[in-house]
């Protein structure tokens, strides 16, 4: 009974203690409340000036201000080293992608470097003219005659050799030629005409005593100025008819 009291006793005092405190509260609230009024509340009046900036994202565009992750997007270029880094893995067993990927790298710039030498190659190759070989030739080692060269060294040329090579390329124009310097060569050696290099046809002509000789050499000049100087494609049969008198000529010498 005695504690039944007591606790009885115990939640009064702390209900009666409760309210008091919130009394106190609501009334220093309202006093407080009396002593101001909105007159008393300081308005800012000060004028804001608006401020814009021109370009604002072009000027912040730039990869240094993109601070977002972004996984770049493989292209076939990529796939494809990635396809030759995994076989090269697999058939050497490098041990990592990235010892495979560096080996594919290396492959890559030597094999880049082999198809640029190939192209210098075939294009050095494409124009030498056909009297010079490539330095690589199975003839790179002979001398390289020159037109103006053949003149100057008339009585050293080989011209049989010269015409059978000209023939394996198909320049006609250029075998005509040779037959030509050939016959001159001929009667050089025969002593028919003194050789100079500065001399023309007509003094060649002049020279020769033997009138079909000089009626043959004056019909053989008139087809090396047709063939050699003229700008036309030069027919087969005209090409054969040609040979066979700078031969029978060639021959009687």
């Amino acid at each position: 009974m005695n504690k039944l009291l007591y606790i009885f006793l115990f939640f009064f005092c702390l209900n009666s203690f409760g309210q008091d405190t919130l009394s106190v509260n609501k009334t220093d609230t309202v006093a407080v409340a009396s002593k101001f009024s909105e007159k008393d509340i300081l308005v800012d009046t000060t004028k804001i000036k608006g401020r814009s900036f021109a370009d604002f994202k072009e000027k912040y565009s730039d990869s240094d201000f993109d601070y977002e992750t972004k996984n770049k997007e493989k292209n076939a270029w990529d796939r494809f080293k990635e396809w030759l880094s995994y076989w090269f893995n697999r058939i050497f067993s490098l041990g990592s992608d990235e010892a495979s990927m560096s080996v594919v790298e290396l492959f890559l710039k030597i094999l880049a470097v082999i198809v640029i030498l190939i192209v210098i190659y075939l294009i050095v190759k494409a124009i030498m003219n056909d009297e010079g070989r490539w330095v690589f030739g199975k003839s790179s080692d002979k001398k390289v005659i020159h037109y103006d060269e053949i003149e100057k060294n008339l009585h050293l040329v080989d011209f049989e050799k010269l015409i059978k090579e000209a023939v394996k390329t198909g320049e006609n124009r250029l075998v005509i030629r040779y037959y030509y310097l050939w016959l001159l060569k001929k009667l050089a050696e025969k002593e028919v005409i003194e050789w100079d290099i500065e001399k023309t046809n007509s003094d060649y002509l002049y020279e020769i005593k033997n009138e079909k000789l000089r009626n043959d050499f004056a019909y053989l000049s008139y087809l090396y100025n047709y063939i050699w100087y003229g700008e036309f494609e030069l027919e087969e049969e005209t090409f054969t008819k040609a040979i066979q008198s700078f031969e029978k000529t060639i021959k009687t010498l």
